[in-house]
Order: C-alpha cells, then structure tokens, then sequence
C-alpha cells in the first residue's frame, strides 16, 4: 500500500504526472518491491514461517506433473488428426479436455511418490497407524487394544504424554 502511494504521491510533488512511466516512478516501485522483499523474508526467518522440505516435495511435484500433462497434450494434439477424423479446433478442444481429466489421478500418485521420499514421517505415521488396524482386527482383549492404541500412538507421534480414557478406565502408561 505504502509503495502505491508513494508512487503516485512523490512524483507528482515533483513535477512528474500521474501515471507517468518517468524514472522516479520507476525507482521508487523497486525500491517498494525491494523492500517488500526484504520484509518478506525477515519475517520468514523470525517468525519461522517456512517448511522447506514441503515446498521442495510440491515443487517437484508439480514440475513432474507440467510436464507429463504438457507431453501427453502435445502428444494428443499431434497425433489425434492422423488418427482420428477430427482436425484443428476439434483436435485441441479434445486434447484439452483428456489432459484436464488426467490431472487429479496423476496429482495423486505423482504427490504420493513424492511424499514417500520427502514427508518421512507422515508416510511413517501412515504405516504406523494401518500396522495397528491389521493387528486391532485380531484382538479381542479391551486392555490389550488399549496398550496396542497407546503405544501406537507413542510410536507415530511421539508426544510429551498420552492418556486414553474410556468407559473401563483411564490408562496412562508412563508419562
């Protein structure tokens, strides 16, 4: 806001017109963007704002994703005339419309290979978690899945202190 105003409020104190495309006008939107910048970044850095592992796995991610789609619609818009009977705007408009449907699926499988070698942990936790639910179909024991649930959840998480409660009881296993 401070660099809208101050590029239209300190060339015209100087001579310059509104909207004029002069050096003044010019310098001061980059030193607004600058310091914009500079802002930006000291709170990032104080406020410790940033997950670089997550912005490298959806970077890489939708990398992997533009170019598969970017190939497979070349690839449709240059072979559907030789071998379908449709042509030009056809050829396009059907070539848009397949790679607009093959975006969610290959979102999802490309984010989960991703994930698997970036975000450790929750691929972890995700296997932590179906490891109890194969071993909560056999018990039968209420205490057994308890200490099972507790110690899962120790495992996946690791938190400071866990405590279940239920109809039977608290159960609170070690801190």
């Amino acid at each position: 806001m401070t660099v809208l105003v101050a590029s239209t409020v300190v060339p015209s104190l100087l001579g310059e017109s509104f909207g004029s495309d002069g050096p003044l006008v010019n310098d001061t939107i980059e030193l607004g963007s600058s310091v914009l910048l500079v802002c930006v970044a000291v709170a990032v850095l104080r406020y410790r704002l940033y997950a670089i592992d997550r912005i490298i796995s959806r970077v890489i991610s939708y990398a992997v994703i533009t170019a598969v789609l970017a190939g497979v619609f070349a690839g449709l818009v240059l072979l559907a005339p030789a071998i379908l009977p449709v042509r030009g705007p056809v050829a396009v408009a059907a070539a848009t419309l397949a790679t607009a449907a093959l975006f969610n699926p290959l979102r999802r499988r490309v984010q989960r290979a991703v994930d698997r070698r970036f975000n450790r942990t929750r691929y972890n936790a995700e296997a932590v978690v179906a490891a109890f639910n194969s071993r909560l179909r056999q018990t039968v024991d209420f205490v057994g899945v308890q200490g099972e649930l507790l110690d899962t959840v120790h495992h996946a998480f690791e938190p400071a202190h866990v405590s279940l409660w239920s109809a039977a009881g608290n159960v609170t296993p070690g801190g």
